[in-house]
C-alpha cells in the first residue's frame, strides 16, 4: 500500500469497478478447494505441471507470467475448476466480499460463457451460480452489480453468435441479469471487425457494448471497435495514448476507458505504472476507471491499483474526484444510482477536506 498523503483518501473513495473478470477472482486456495469438492486433479490434467502441486507453488507461478499467452494457459486451466453453480455462486460472492472490503460500490463484472459450455457446462448452471452471489452482495452490501458476459475471440464467430443467442433467449439482457456484451481474449487471434454481425445484432436490440482491444493490439484496434462494432466503451486500451486523433474522439464521444494498470505491468505491456496514459487521460479530458482486471493471477485488487497509480503520478485530490465521478458517470447502472454514487463521493471528498482544513 502506498505511504503517500492521500492514502485514507484512496480507501475512502467510493470505487466503481468495471473491468475485473470473474474466472480471474479464482484464488489459489478456491481453485484447490474446488478441484478437491469436484474430484479434479489438477496435477495430471496440467500436463504434470509441478505449479499445481499446492497453493502456494500456483501463486508463486502466477508472479511470473512471460506473456498474454502464458498467463491465458492458466487462467483457462483455473476455469476448469468451476462446474457447479455452487462454484460460480462462491466465486462470485467471494470476489464481492474483496470488493466490499475495498469500498467498490458497483462493480460490472465480465464471465466467460463459452469456456464453460464448451466444456459440457451448461450456460444456466453459470448464470444460476453468479445470479445467487449477486443477490446475495446487494442484499449483504452497500453495493450494485451488473454482468457483462464476454465474447471469447479464439472461438470463433459461430460460437460467440450462439453464445449471444444462448443469452438472448434466457431473457438476461431484458431482465438485467446482464448488462451488455463484452469481447475478451488475445486480441491478436480476430481483428475487431470479425465479430461485427455479433455487435450489430446486439445494438439493434439496444444492448450495450464493449470490448477488450488496444492492450496487445494496435490504436487502429480501438479505432476499429469504435467504428465498426459501436462501442460504447473500449477496455484495456491503453495504447490509444499514442494517437492524437483518437485520443480526441475518445474525450469528445466521453467514451469509458477501463484502464487495468496492474495488470498491463504484470503482462509485460507497459514497462511500469509510470508508462499507463493516466496523465494523458486526464489531461485530454478522457474519462476512464482504474480496475484490477484479474486480482487473484496478479495479486493486487482495486486499492492495490489506485494506490500504484497515486505512487506513480502523485495526482491530487482534484484529480482523483474526477477520476471517481467519471467512473460513476461511464457505468451502466441506472441514473438514480449515479446520482446515490455521486453523492457518496461527493460526501468522502467534503469529510477529507475538512479534517485537514483544506
Amino acid at each position: 500500500m502506498c505511504k503517500d498523503e492521500l492514502h485514507e483518501l484512496l480507501v475512502a473513495l467510493p470505487k466503481c469497478e468495471h473491468h475485473i473478470h470473474i474466472e480471474g477472482a479464482l484464488t489459489p486456495h478456491l481453485l484447490f478447494k474446488f478441484a478437491a469438492r469436484n474430484n479434479i486433479d489438477l496435477v495430471s490434467i496440467n500436463n504434470h505441471d509441478e505449479a499445481y502441486t499446492n497453493e502456494e507453488r500456483l501463486q508463486a507461478r502466477y508472479g511470473s507470467f512471460t506473456s498474454l499467452s502464458d498467463f491465458i494457459r492458466y487462467f483457462s486451466s483455473g476455469s476448469s475448476v468451476l462446474t457447479t453453480a455452487d462454484d460460480f455462486e462462491e466465486l462470485g460472492y467471494t470476489y464481492f466480499v474483496k470488493a466490499h472490503e475495498q469500498n467498490v460500490k458497483h462493480a460490472e463484472v465480465f464471465f466467460d460463457p463459452q469456456a464453460h459450455t464448451s466444456r459440457g457446462i451448461t450456460y444456466d448452471t453459470v448464470a444460476q451460480g453468479l445470479s445467487r452471489a449477486k443477490r446475495r452482495a446487494e442484499q449483504d452490501f452497500d453495493m450494485t452489480v451488473a454482468y457483462i458476459p464476454c465474447i471469447l475471440r479464439h472461438h470463433g464467430l459461430q460460437s460467440a453468435t450462439k453464445m449471444f443467442q444462448e443469452v438472448t433467449d434466457a431473457g438476461h439482457f431484458v431482465e438485467g441479469i446482464v448488462a451488455g456484451l463484452g469481447m475478451a481474449g488475445d486480441e491478436l487471434v480476430h481483428p475487431p471487425e470479425y465479430f461485427k454481425p455479433v455487435f450489430d445484432a446486439a445494438r439493434i436490440a439496444g444492448i450495450r457494448r464493449t470490448a477488450h482491444v488496444g492492450q496487445a493490439g494496435p490504436a487502429t484496434f480501438v479505432s476499429s471497435a469504435l467504428e465498426h462494432l459501436k462501442t460504447e466503451r473500449v477496455d484495456h486500451a491503453w495504447i490509444a495514448k499514442t494517437d492524437s486523433q483518437l485520443m480526441q474522439r475518445l474525450a469528445q464521444t466521453n467514451t469509458l476507458v477501463t484502464l487495468c494498470p496492474i495488470s498491463n505491468v504484470m503482462l509485460g505491456f507497459i514497462g511500469s505504472i509510470a508508462q499507463a496514459p493516466i496523465r494523458e487521460f486526464l489531461d485530454q479530458g478522457i474519462r476512464f476507471s482504474i480496475n484490477s482486471d484479474d486480482p487473484a493471477y496478479f495479486g493486487k485488487y482495486v486499492q492495490e491499483n489506485y494506490c500504484a497509480v497515486q505512487e506513480a503520478f502523485e495526482l491530487s485530490m482534484s484529480d482523483w474526484n474526477k477520476i471517481a465521478l467519471n467512473a460513476v458517470e461511464g457505468s451502466w447502472c441506472s441514473d438514480q444510482r449515479k446520482g446515490v454514487l455521486k453523492r457518496q463521493v461527493a460526501a468522502v471528498i467534503s469529510r477529507w477536506q475538512a479534517e485537514r482544513g483544506a
